[in-house]
């Protein structure tokens, strides 16, 4: 009976597991917010720089599409290079995070935009492989998942603080 009673209890975890368990509890959220921050923020400043950014050609045909030609490129890359780095910066910093859900949200449908746009530039690669602009936006999917992931955090924690 006492081997029975052993078999069903379950084993307190090894010290160094929950070590391990606890530093991710600790830093795995602030360590995510910090590390997507400094890729935003590197991906916008790049923006400021004609030709440094590999996405500019494709951000400024995204906004010729979406202003029906109304906003000049030289506005529309400094202002998505500002929104970006700012974005970054608040990701970074993590202050003004609980604004944040905004402009990421406007963010997001601009980095996401040339999926439905213009598929076939970007995978008009062989058998429809992505082109290097297409890989560029599948990666957006995957920072705009860690961002969702911020986001509810914050929003979270802004609940629980009764903010």
């Amino acid at each position: 009976m006492g081997a029975l009673r052993s078999a069903t209890k379950p084993e307190p975890p090894a010290p160094r597991r929950k070590r391990v368990d606890d530093w991710l509890v600790r830093y795995s959220f602030p360590l995510l917010r910090v590390t997507l921050g400094l890729v935003i923020f590197g991906f916008g400043f790049l923006k400021y720089f004609s030709g440094l950014s590999p996405a500019q050609d494709l951000v400024l045909h995204v906004n010729r599409i979406l202003s029906l030609g109304l906003v000049p490129d030289q506005v529309a890359l400094p202002a998505f290079a500002t929104v970006e780095s700012l974005l970054g910066l608040s990701l970074i910093t993590g202050r003004g995070l609980r604004y944040l859900v905004y402009p990421l949200t406007a963010w997001a449908i601009a980095i996401l935009s040339p999926v439905l746009l213009f598929p076939g530039e970007l995978f008009s690669g062989p058998d429809h492989a992505p082109t290097l602009a297409g890989q560029y936006v599948l990666k957006d999917i995957i920072l705009l998942a860690a961002c969702l992931v911020v986001m509810t955090r914050v929003r979270q924690d802004a609940r629980v603080a009764g903010e």
